[in-house]
Order: structure tokens, then sequence, then C-alpha cells
């Protein structure tokens, strides 16, 4: 017999049947031969602050977590990140051994990690970068392309207070366009990202207007299902490189698992085939 605890981690959301997250740890579980589990948890926001409370108790070592608790739950840790404060969200929990929950945001660092490994040529300084949307995944872009060495960001957004809002926090480095000019600022764009969910299965159709898209940029879309969406065919098509939404998914889950189960993961070919399958 030991005393020894098996480590449990999860994914808190709601809804949250949806996830990746459980079948990409549990690969990862698997692959390294680690004692431990992942389970996805639906939560309430009314619960949420009892449901972290307890989980240490019962042998959890930390959680990501989802929509729509990614702001609320600053409220609830005991300490944040600077990433997750200047983001205004976080994504992976940490209970420590002390007892205190400790709060961090690996988007940013996801989606960085994601375009050096799909465009290994990729340069922040290469020239502006244009980021479609204003929500909490262009929060997280916004200042991992800031922190890495971006200039310039031009930013758009169907409602433009919003991307205004962004501005006011990140600095002159940001320029705000009109989103009816969405498709004319491409044109001086090296690196293009776009942050809405305008493409995804289901949703609204992605219509800006993609003829202004430059040979050689490096474009990516968040958007992960359909895999292939339709500003990645676009600028397929035009000679840019594209880098797909679904390594952002793996990398975010890089920290979290390394801190909780001791290994740091590799994203690999193997990792997405366990997710895509």
């Amino acid at each position: 017999m030991t005393d020894h605890k098996i480590p449990l981690a999860g994914v808190i959301g709601h809804p949250i049947a949806h996830s990746k997250s459980p079948r990409l740890h549990g690969h990862w579980l698997k692959t390294y031969g680690l004692p431990g589990a992942y389970v996805p948890m639906d939560v309430r926001e009314d619960d949420l602050e009892d449901v972290i409370r307890t989980l240490p108790k019962m042998g959890f070592v930390g959680v990501n977590i989802t929509i729509p608790h990614k702001v609320a739950i600053l409220d609830i840790a005991d300490l944040v990140t600077d990433r997750a404060t200047l983001i205004g969200a976080a994504n992976t929990l940490i209970f420590r051994r002390d007892g205190k929950i400790h709060a961090d945001n690996t988007d940013g660092y996801g989606f960085i990690a994601n375009l050096k490994q799909g465009a290994p040529g990729w340069k922040p300084s290469a020239g502006p970068a244009g980021v479609l949307g204003a929500g909490g995944a262009a929060r997280a872009v916004v200042a991992s392309l800031i922190d890495v060495g971006a200039t310039e960001i031009f930013l758009s957004n169907r409602t433009r207070p919003k991307a205004e809002a962004l501005k006011a926090e990140f600095g002159s480095k940001v320029h705000v366009v009109d989103w009816v000019q969405a498709g004319n600022m491409l044109e001086d764009c090296a690196t293009v990202v776009n942050t809405t969910s305008l493409g995804m299965t289901g949703g609204a159709e992605f219509r800006v207007p993609l003829d202004g898209l430059r040979r050689g940029a490096v474009v990516t879309d968040l958007v992960y299902s359909p895999l292939r969406t339709k500003l990645l065919d676009a600028a397929d098509a035009a000679g840019c490189v594209t880098v797909d939404g679904l390594g952002m998914l793996l990398h975010q889950a890089v920290p979290g698992f390394e801190r909780w189960f001791g290994v740091r993961p590799d994203v690999d070919v193997a990792t997405r085939a366990a997710v895509l399958r």
C-alpha cells in the first residue's frame, strides 16, 4: 500500500462536452506512461468557486478553465500571473501545496509556439501584424505579439469601441481599423491572425475580402473546426504561409500538463492525430 495520490486534473466550462482537452491530456498521459487522469467538468457560474475550492481536497493538482469562466476565475484565485492580469483572463490553475490557487494564461504562449512550429521562418518584426477581432483571444494574441517584438499591430473588430478599448490598454503599437476596411489593412501585413469565430462550423461566414493578402505573409486562423477555413484556403492560393488553429490548442496545454504531471510533453504528429481522431 502507498499513500501517494494519483494526480488528477481536468477542464471546467459550461458547456464542456465539446472540449478536445480530455483527449489531448489522455494521449499524453498514455504516451509517457504517467499515473493520473484528466476529466471534463460542466460547472455553472454560481457553483464555480465552491467547486474550485473543493477540487484540491479530492486530489486535483490543477485544472484548465474555459468559456465562460476565464474572467471570473481571476477573482477566485489567490495568485495571478502578470500575463493573466494583462490579458484579463486565466485558462490554467495550479493548486499549490501551500493551499493557494495560482492562475495563469497560456493562450499567448500557445499562439506563439504554434506559429513558430507551423512557420519556422516567421519573424514578428518582419512587418505589421493584422489582427481580426477584439475579444479574449485577441487580447492574448496582441499581448504575445508585442512581447515577442511586433512593432506595429493593425486591429479591426466588428464593433470599433471594443477595439479602441484594446488600443487603450496596449498602447501606441496598436492601430484600430474600421471593420469595413479590414480587407484593405491586410495589404500591409506580414502576419495575419483571425481571432473571431467567423468561419467556424455552424457559425457565421467569414466575409472579410482577402484579395489584399500579400505573398509570403504568415496567416493563421484560431478557428480549428473546420481545420482548413476559408481564410487559410485563400491565403494558400495567394502564396502565403498558413498555420491552422489546432496547434494553439495543443501548445497552450503544454505548461499546465508539465506543472501537474511533471513531464513536458511534445506537440508532434501523433498528438495532432490523437486529438483529431
